[in-house]
Formats: structure tokens, C-alpha cells, sequence
């Protein structure tokens, strides 16, 4: 199963704020845009619907911004994924539509797959992608770590 980049961003977000527990100052929109090279519009509307959600607590106005409501501890990936994905579903039969889907057994097969890495993501949290923070600030504060270094 493949993220969407909303999902991917969403956590990229989550993972940003939560190696930072001790920053006083809010985050704001510009920084994620900075950051991670995203369009302010798309990170504005994912850091909106993280707060809907309760991962972020939100601020507006002039000296707004935004931080994480909950510890890292208790965001759960599998939580995560479930909310930000509009669908989950793997294969559509109906457009166009499947001759074989009334017989096919792959729906039922897809389904078990699903719901076996969805099991695996329960079992982790935004803590846990985030044990090595030493390396992700470093990542950070480091202009030689790119695409290419990764590979």
C-alpha cells in the first residue's frame, strides 16, 4: 500500500514538531514550507485538518502558529493513516467495472493485506519513528543530506 502525499506530509509534519518538545516558540506555516520544500497552501490545509483531528493545537492571529496536542507517545501510525487517507481501498472493481468480481477472491485477499499493515502501523507510534532524533535534527541542520546522499 502506497501513502498519499497528504498522509506522507502529515507525518513529516508530526515527526518536525515532535523532535522539538522543548521549542517555546509556535510553529508556523513557512517553516514546514522551508523545510521540506511543500506549497504553504497544501501544508496550511494538512496542519487545519491535523488540528481538526487533535494532533495539533492551533493558534490564529498575528502571533499564531501551531504545536503538537498530544506527546508523541500517544499518536498512534496506524491512527494517523487511517485519518488522513481518503480511501483505503485498494482496487476498484466497478470502474470499469470487473467482469470477475462477482467469483474473484482478490478483494477478499487485498482486504487481509490491508488489514495486516494497518496492524503493523497500530503497533508503532510517532515516538517511535522519531527514537533517533539526534539524526533527524541533525538532518536538518546538515545541507550535504539530500535525495542523492539517501539513495
Amino acid at each position: 500500500m502506497q501513502l498519499t502525499r497528504y498522509t506522507d506530509y502529515g507525518i513529516r509534519i508530526l515527526m518536525y514538531l515532535a523532535i522539538q518538545p522543548e521549542r517555546v516558540e509556535l510553529f508556523r506555516i513557512a517553516e514546514i514550507t522551508q523545510v521540506f520544500e511543500l506549497s504553504a497552501n497544501h501544508v496550511a490545509k494538512i496542519v487545519h485538518h491535523l488540528g481538526k483531528l487533535g494532533y495539533l493545537k492551533t493558534i490564529r492571529g498575528k502571533n499564531g502558529g501551531f504545536r503538537l496536542a498530544r506527546f508523541a507517545t500517544e499518536i498512534n501510525l496506524g491512527s494517523i493513516v487511517r485519518e488522513l487517507e481518503h480511501s483505503l481501498v485498494q482496487v476498484n472493481c466497478g470502474e470499469p467495472y470487473c467482469r470477475f468480481t462477482p467469483v474473484c477472491n482478490l478483494k477478499s485477499i487485498l482486504a487481509k493485506a490491508l488489514e495486516a499493515y494497518l496492524a503493523v502501523l497500530d503497533s508503532y507510534y510517532l515516538s517511535d519513528i522519531i527514537n533517533n532524533k539526534d539524526k533527524l535534527l541533525g538532518s536538518l541542520a546538515d545541507p550535504t543530506i539530500s535525495v542523492l546522499n539517501l539513495s
